[in-house]
């Protein structure tokens, strides 16, 4: 895996239009619109007040949710809450490429900043199209003319081919921010220099992406051994014969992950001892409290996380560890009563001398609300990025940036 794409510092952007893909998507009250976790803004800073003070006119791009969910709204919170946490003017409007966007684009002076409406409000954002095709969008067409550089700094939307992400590369010259830039060498440089042992903890909900993380990493030999919790953790236990319920069973099948299930069968009987599943499961019983059971004695009842002679065994693997990463909760981690897998792993992980990679998403969120932060060594700002990237797959975003440097 190596990367051959541009960046800031191959540029001069005084005087210069630039338009900046960030990734800001956040959590936000559906009832007040008030923005309730503002970490991907601060992560953005750097390249915005970079930008800035190198005498850019920046136009930012950004989108926040998508069509039909309770938190799809406009960006005009975004730019107060980046404003205060930039201590920089960050302005808004109403709009994406209409005449009031183009004009507001063209009076932007050296060093102002401005953030144009959620992107997703245009429908041809939705559309997931090859590059070539995204670069002929109106998006492209109508914002291209008035901009000098693009810079693609939305590494958590990487592996999306939509226009505001792909379409301008082969347009106008194109580089990585300082966000994509870091992802990728941190990621890059962890699986290529890669310390033993090395141990993969994979959970959450996204079992087939976890699962094809297992396989590649397996395959290559990154990883020495493979813990799985969450809903992986179930589709392991169900591959190696573990009577884990019906309701359970029919939790896997109902989310499609029956080829899961087949792939997983394989990859037991070829990396047996790699693969660590869990020796007990917890539950809630008729009273609404928490119960651990061993994995031979699962009654018919949700798996909400994995349980304490499982975490005992984990955290003995953890610590050993040189290198870790870890990606999806172990359990249903909003809920106090199963929490514990998730927190017991990451706290290993943040007392282990390790050097510790935690993926994107749920598990991020949880490493930051439980206090784990400033003791991992690098927490994603991309869930499914990450993820892609650890599963050996290509970042579409990324081929475009590698391109354009290329052209």
């Amino acid at each position: 895996m190596s990367f051959k794409f541009n960046v800031i510092d191959d540029f001069d952007f005084k005087n210069k239009t630039v338009l900046i893909r960030i990734d800001i998507n956040s959590p936000v009250d559906p009832n007040s619109g008030v923005i309730l976790d503002d970490t991907r803004m601060k992560l953005h800073g750097e390249t915005i007040k970079e930008l800035s003070e190198k005498g850019a006119k920046t136009v930012i791009l950004a989108h926040q949710s998508r069509p039909g969910k309770k938190d799809f709204t406009t960006l005009e919170q975004h730019s107060k809450v980046l404003s205060k946490n930039l201590n920089l003017e960050i302005k808004y409007i109403d709009s994406i490429f209409a005449h009031d966007a183009i004009n507001s684009i063209k009076s932007l002076k050296n060093h102002e900043v401005l953030l144009l409406e959620n992107v997703r409000f245009f429908s041809e954002e939705s559309l997931s199209r090859t590059p070539k095709e995204q670069s002929k969008s109106i998006l492209v067409k109508k914002l291209s003319p008035f901009i000098d550089f693009f810079i693609n700094d939305a590494f958590a939307a990487a592996h999306r081919s939509q226009p505001s992400l792909v379409g301008f590369n082969g347009v106008i010259p194109s580089l990585a921010g300082r966000i994509m830039e870091k992802e990728l060498k941190i990621i890059q440089n962890a699986l290529e220099n890669v310390k033993k042992p090395c141990v993969f903890i994979l959970g959450g909900m996204k079992a087939d992406d976890s699962i094809d993380v297992m396989e590649n990493v397996l395959k290559n030999e990154t990883a020495d051994f493979i813990l799985v919790t969450g809903l992986v953790a179930n589709i392991i236990l169900l591959s190696a014969g573990i009577d884990i319920g019906d309701l359970n069973v029919k939790f896997i099948k109902d989310k499609g992950h029956c080829k899961m299930v087949k792939k997983s069968k394989k990859l037991l009987k070829n990396y047996k001892n790699k693969i660590i599943y869990p020796k007990d499961v917890a539950i809630e019983d008729e009273n609404g409290e928490r119960v651990d059971v061993a994995i031979d004695k699962i009654p018919n009842r949700p798996i909400f996380d994995i349980g304490i002679e499982s975490i005992k065994d984990y955290a003995k693997i953890i610590r050993n560890a040189k290198t870790i990463f870890a990606n999806g909760p172990a359990g249903v981690f909003e809920n106090p009563k199963f929490a514990m897998g998730t927190e017991d792993i990451l706290n290993t992980i943040a007392n282990s001398n390790g050097f510790s990679i935690i993926g994107g998403g749920h598990i991020a969120a949880a490493a930051v609300s439980m206090g784990f932060e400033k003791d991992m060594d690098h927490i994603s700002s991309g869930g499914g990025a990450c993820i892609n990237l650890l599963a050996g797959k290509k970042l579409v975003s990324v081929e475009a940036l590698e391109k354009s440097a290329k052209e």
